[in-house]
């Protein structure tokens, strides 16, 4: 029997939480950068990524240019992503519900649509890499 240290430490849950909250945190920061290539290292090279308004892009080029076009279109908006969920698929592949909130550039919360992306990242030889992905608008309250 190990102290609490050493099984929280073995848990793979923490494990895979940590991954999760880690890519999510460099999307987002990429995102807020303006970086479309920092946000599209994160995905795989045969990648799959439908945004909110329903465009797939298929492949870390293609979402690169995606990501291009959108950075530049959506000047001036920030966001913050929060993690919300981690269901793991396998040991190595993780579903990873999102919430992205409006923010302003120094970080403060902002009206605005928020997102609710899903992640299915997965590890690969060279890390962790969202393999699919899907935005979609949460509906506002009237």
């Amino acid at each position: 029997m190990g102290t609490a240290v050493q099984k929280y430490g073995d848990d793979i849950r923490f494990e895979q939480e940590a991954v999760a909250r880690g890519v999510v945190k460099a999307v987002q920061d990429a995102f807020n950068a303006r970086d479309a290539e920092a946000m599209s290292s994160h995905f795989s090279e045969h990648a799959i990524w439908t945004s909110v308004s329903g465009k797939t892009v298929i492949g870390r080029r293609q979402i690169a240019e995606f990501g291009r076009w959108a950075v530049a279109r959506m000047a001036g908006q920030y966001a913050r992503y929060d993690v919300v969920g981690v269901s793991p698929i396998r040991p190595d592949v993780l579903a990873v519900n999102v919430v992205q909130t409006p923010i302003d550039e120094a970080g403060a919360e902002i009206e605005g649509t928020r997102g609710s992306p899903l992640y299915v990242i997965a590890r690969e030889p060279g890390g962790w890499k969202i393999v699919a992905g899907q935005n979609t608008l949460i509906a506002q309250s009237e």
